[in-house]
């Protein structure tokens, strides 16, 4: 059997693009700066880089799946460009109150998608990060055994000050890579 891989889950709005509500165009995408050489540095740590994103948008009838695919292949390019790549994108379509279901595993603060991801790459979630800006990034990283991050960008100035547990806060996605690159340093001296 294949050896587990630790992986560093990312929010996608807000944590690694600007903040759009109901973000699906490409021509609307725009990083947060910092964001591509964050990914870039993951990748060359070892980490899978896997999105987790709730998209009620397509339950909401904004927009469809086929539009998130393409703008995934956009952003992927794009990385490309830079020596960069993620390796896996989840999305959750569904909503609470819009759509035909309105209860799934998958929709964050529910851990549904880290764990499809988790069996499908072999994920040691022990050794693995979730990075966002919502409590319910949060929540979902620790109800899947996983090491929390919040960043401030995005909704991330106004939801760390609902955090109650130890967890890092971070200014943005490059700034916490660099604390997750000190912690690895720190715990291979030890």
């Amino acid at each position: 059997m294949n050896q587990s891989k630790p992986a560093v889950f990312l929010d996608r709005d807000g944590t690694i693009n600007v903040e759009k509500e109901y973000l699906h165009r490409v021509e609307d995408w725009e990083w947060i700066p910092g964001s591509v050489d964050a990914i870039h540095r993951l990748n060359q740590l070892g980490y899978l880089v896997i999105v987790v994103t709730n998209q009620a948008g397509i339950a909401r009838g904004y927009y469809t799946e086929h539009a998130v695919s393409i703008l995934h292949d956009h952003v992927d390019r794009m990385l490309a460009a830079n020596g960069a790549h993620i390796d896996a994108y989840y999305y959750c379509p569904h909503h609470l109150d819009f759509g035909a279901i309105k209860d799934c595993s998958c929709r964050k603060p529910r851990p549904g998608m880290l764990m499809l991801a988790q069996k499908e790459w072999n994920i040691d979630l022990k050794k693995s990060f979730m990075i966002g800006d919502k409590l319910i990034d949060i929540q979902a990283a620790q109800a899947a055994g996983v090491t929390p991050v919040m960043v401030r960008t995005g909704y991330g100035a106004q939801e760390s000050a609902l955090l109650t547990d130890n967890v890092l806060v971070a200014a943005d996605l490059l700034n916490a890579v660099q604390k997750i690159e000190r912690e690895l340093k720190r715990s291979s001296l030890a």
